[in-house]
C-alpha cells in the first residue's frame, strides 16, 4: 500500500500524518500556537520539501520550509515574502503556496494577502513580487471579501509553466500565458450575484479553482453562489451546479489521474456556513459536472456543523486516489478509494484551515 504524507494546518499549528501500510500515525502539533493557513508538499526534487505559510500573532506571518518530513524547520533570516516598499502594502498572510511544473524545478509560488503573487526560484526560500499583476488596472476596484482580500489560488499549466492562472476573492480568475509579463481577467459565464451587474468581466468572489487531471484546459470553479467548469483554459465558463443541494461552497478539488472527475462539499448559503441540510457529504462528479453524486459511506451520519473551507479539502497523487478533508469542527476524514467511503482520523483538532497530501517513498 502506498506511504501517504497528510498535512494538516489549523488555527494552532500544524499537524503531520504519515500512512505506512494500512494505519495512520500523527506526530505532536508543530509550530504552536501559530495559525497555518497554505501548506505545499514538493515532491519534484530528490526529497520532498514541506512548505508552511504561518501566522504568529506575536511576530506576524512567514513562510517555513522542511526537507525532512517535519523533523526539522528553517525560517530563512530575511523575510521569504516580503513587500516592496514602493507598494505602501505589508504582508498580512500566506494564503496558498504552489510549487510549478516539472519544467520550472525550483519554482514555487505564493499567494497573498493583500492580493499579490510572489515568484521563487529556489524552491521556496525568497519570493519576489510579480509586479505585472500587484499594478494590474483593475486593481483599484478589487474589493476584499469576508475573509480578507487574498489570492488564494494558484495553477500552473502542466504543458507550459509560463501560464499560469490564480484567483482572487474578490477579484475573480486571472490568467498569464507569458510568466506574469501581462495578465488577463478569466470570468466570462461566472456569475456576481452581489453587484447590481452580475457578469462583470472582474469582481467574482471565486472561492477555488481545480484542474483536470487528464485534460489541462479543463476547470472546476467553486463560485460564491455557482459551480462552473471551462472546457478552455478560463476563457469561457458553464454553470454545472445543477443537481446539489447548495451551490454555494468554498472547497474543489480534481481527481489526480481520472478525467472529468472532481470534488466539492456543498455549504447551506453564505448567510448559513454550515454543510448543505446539515449532513456532512462530498459530491463527486465522474461527469465534469453534468451530475453529482453524494459520497458519505462512513461518515456522520446525524446533524452535523462542520464547514469545510477552501483549501481544506484535498486529494493525493495515489492509485487508487486518496481524497481528504478537515472542518472547523477540528476533525480529518480520509478515503483511500476515490471517495467511495471514508473514516474518521483527528477529532477535536483547532478548526482546520488547510489540508495537503501526497504519496511518497517509504
Amino acid at each position: 500500500m502506498t506511504d501517504v504524507l497528510l498535512t494538516v494546518g489549523t488555527r494552532k499549528g500544524l499537524f503531520i500524518g504519515r500512512r505506512r501500510g494500512g494505519a495512520w500515525e500523527f506526530g505532536a502539533p508543530h509550530f504552536n500556537a501559530q495559525a497555518i493557513y497554505s501548506i505545499a508538499i514538493d515532491t519534484r526534487g530528490q526529497v520532498p520539501r514541506l512548505l508552511v505559510g504561518g501566522d504568529s500573532a506575536h511576530w506576524g506571518p512567514s513562510v517555513f520550509h522542511s526537507d525532512d518530513l517535519g523533523a526539522t524547520w528553517v525560517e530563512p533570516q530575511q523575510p521569504a515574502v516580503k513587500f516592496p516598499s514602493f507598494t505602501g502594502a505589508s504582508l498580512e498572510r500566506v494564503w496558498q503556496l504552489h510549487p510549478a511544473g516539472a519544467e520550472a524545478p525550483d519554482v514555487v509560488y505564493a499567494g497573498t494577502e493583500p492580493a499579490a503573487l510572489f515568484r521563487s526560484d529556489d524552491r521556496g526560500e525568497s519570493f519576489e513580487l510579480v509586479r505585472p499583476l500587484w499594478e494590474h488596472p483593475t486593481r483599484s476596484k478589487w474589493v476584499p471579501g469576508g475573509g480578507g482580500e487574498g489570492l488564494h489560488t494558484i495553477l500552473t499549466d502542466p504543458r507550459d509553466a509560463r501560464d499560469v492562472t490564480v484567483a482572487v476573492s474578490t477579484a475573480g480568475v486571472f490568467r498569464t500565458k507569458d510568466g506574469g509579463a501581462s495578465w488577463a481577467p478569466s470570468n466570462k459565464g461566472v456569475s456576481a450575484v452581489f453587484l447590481p451587474d452580475p457578469n462583470p468581466e472582474f469582481g467574482q468572489c471565486v472561492h477555488k479553482v481545480a484542474r483536470d487531471a487528464v485534460d489541462p484546459d479543463r476547470l472546476y470553479l467553486q463560485n460564491h453562489w455557482g459551480v462552473f467548469r471551462s472546457d478552455d483554459s478560463g476563457d469561457s465558463w458553464t454553470d454545472i451546479g445543477e443537481g446539489l443541494p447548495s451551490d454555494f461552497g468554498f472547497a474543489a478539488a480534481a481527481h489526480p489521474h481520472r478525467a472529468r472527475t472532481a470534488y466539492i462539499f456543498p455549504i447551506n448559503a453564505d448567510a448559513d456556513r454550515v454543510p448543505a441540510e446539515h449532513r456532512c457529504r462530498v459530491f463527486r462528479t465522474n461527469d465534469a459536472g453534468s451530475s453529482w453524486e453524494p459520497l458519505s459511506a462512513g461518515l456522520p451520519e446525524e446533524t452535523h456543523y462542520g464547514t469545510v473551507l477552501r483549501d481544506a479539502l484535498c486529494t493525493d497523487d495515489a492509485d487508487p486516489a486518496g481524497v481528504y478533508f478537515g472542518n472547523r469542527n477540528g476533525e480529518v476524514y480520509a478515503s483511500r478509494d476515490d471517495g467511495d467511503s471514508w473514516e474518521q482520523l483527528a477529532s477535536h483538532l483547532p478548526d482546520v484551515l488547510c489540508v495537503r497530501a501526497a504519496a511518497i517513498g517509504g
